[in-house]
């Protein structure tokens, strides 16, 4: 008999491992309580790239894009990718957010990164539509952009394909006897040899409700999106470390990224509409950006995941019970290859040391420090997805 596997949540990362544990001969079961996406992939920024200065990260960020670009290739996948570079700068006189950039270059470059750094005049050379006054920007070759929507639903899609049964509007609830867990629909147990939790903000209370607590907390982001202007074809994908904001070209307008929130947020019961203070902080973002204020067409809020350490949770938390949690924020961007890495890790046993959930306890107290920074205490990344 093949190993039986549930999968519960239908998430960029919860679809890809569903798919890609069908593919190594498991038989899958996928639960979301909502529909598929509903959750944080369907509000993600879409940013993707591999500038990351530690190696684990770098590796894993490389092989996502290998598949990203690989099922952009794919007429079948009803998705695309688009390659674009992805920068990121400190302005003049933020020397400390300048120096972290200027470290991370070489330890990026020193993983086979293709990044550089770029000074005032060679940032403005190359992205004319963007504003200059920087102390000094990096630019990462190898990155891209895409709806994160699209693909989770044709990822999903190509897991029902491969063999997985998508059970949408089914909340789960799991039960654990201290060792392993089961999952229960409808207060009924359902058959399962190995559960996998990607649950993003919902991950920690199904988890402690088993008694298999793990230190993940959900913290809000906010993003929207300009109307449609010319500027959309001229610029890259920016972070500005100074400002702490993000911006990219989407759907003909600009996508501004920022109004984290690092305060625990109920799963729940949280404000999914932008706040007005974010909406109009997007005006003075895109104005040192670019110099223009396209209106915002829309706007709204997600959750992220926060862990201690700023590492995810990606492995067992117990006997035959996987964790994939803990993102701050780069979960869509990685999500072709943290899922197929939880089809390795359940079939091989083969995880990723410093990613194992058996480093905290599960009860640790943290404050939550978001993703998105350079030369703070949150990892090594130039920003959050």
């Amino acid at each position: 008999m093949s190993e039986r596997v549930a999968v519960v949540g239908a998430g960029a990362v919860g679809t890809t491992a569903a798919h890609d544990l069908a593919r190594r001969g498991c038989e899958v079961t996928l639960f979301e309580a909502g529909a598929v996406g509903s959750g944080a992939s369907g509000r993600a920024a879409g940013v993707c790239y591999d500038a990351f200065a530690e190696d684990i990260d770098a590796a894993v960020a490389d092989r996502a894009l290998t598949r990203f670009r690989d099922l952009d290739a794919d007429p079948t996948f009803d998705w695309s990718f688009t390659p674009r570079p992805y920068v990121w700068l400190a302005r003049e006189g933020d020397e400390r957010r300048a120096d972290a950039i200027r470290e991370q270059v070489p330890r990026m470059r020193a993983h086979d990164r293709r990044v550089e750094l770029l000074d005032d005049e060679a940032l403005t050379a190359e992205f004319p539509a963007l504003r200059s006054d920087i102390a000094v920007a990096a630019v990462a070759r190898d990155a891209g952009s895409a709806d994160p929507g699209a693909y989770t639903t044709a990822m999903a899609d190509r897991a029902v394909e491969a063999g997985v049964t998508l059970r949408e509007d089914t909340p789960v609830e799991l039960e654990s006897d201290g060792e392993g867990a089961q999952v229960i629909v409808g207060g009924e147990q359902g058959a399962a040899d190995t559960v996998v939790v990607a649950a993003g903000a919902h991950t920690a209370r199904l988890l402690g409700d088993a008694g298999l607590p793990v230190p993940v907390k959900p913290y809000r982001v906010q993003a929207a999106v300009t109307e449609a202007t010319p500027l959309s074809e001229r610029i890259p994908q920016l972070y500005d470390a100074t400002g702490g904001y993000y911006c990219r070209p989407r759907d003909g307008g600009l996508l501004v990224g920022d109004g984290t929130e690092p305060i625990e947020r109920d799963p729940d019961d949280w404000d999914r509409a932008a706040d007005d203070w974010f909406v109009a902080d997007c005006a003075d973002h895109l104005r040192a950006a670019v110099g223009e204020v396209p209106a915002v067409g829309r706007a709204w809020a997600g959750l992220c995941t926060a862990t201690p350490d700023g590492d995810p949770l990606l492995g067992e938390r117990a006997p035959d019970v996987v964790v994939a949690a803990g993102w701050q924020g780069h979960g869509f961007m990685r999500a072709p290859a943290l899922g197929e890495r939880i089809a390795r890790g359940v079939r091989e046993g083969d995880w990723l040391a410093p990613f194992e959930p058996t480093r905290f306890d599960g009860d640790e107290s943290f404050e939550i420090v978001e993703g998105m920074v350079v030369g703070e205490a949150a990892g090594e990344s130039a920003t959050g997805e």
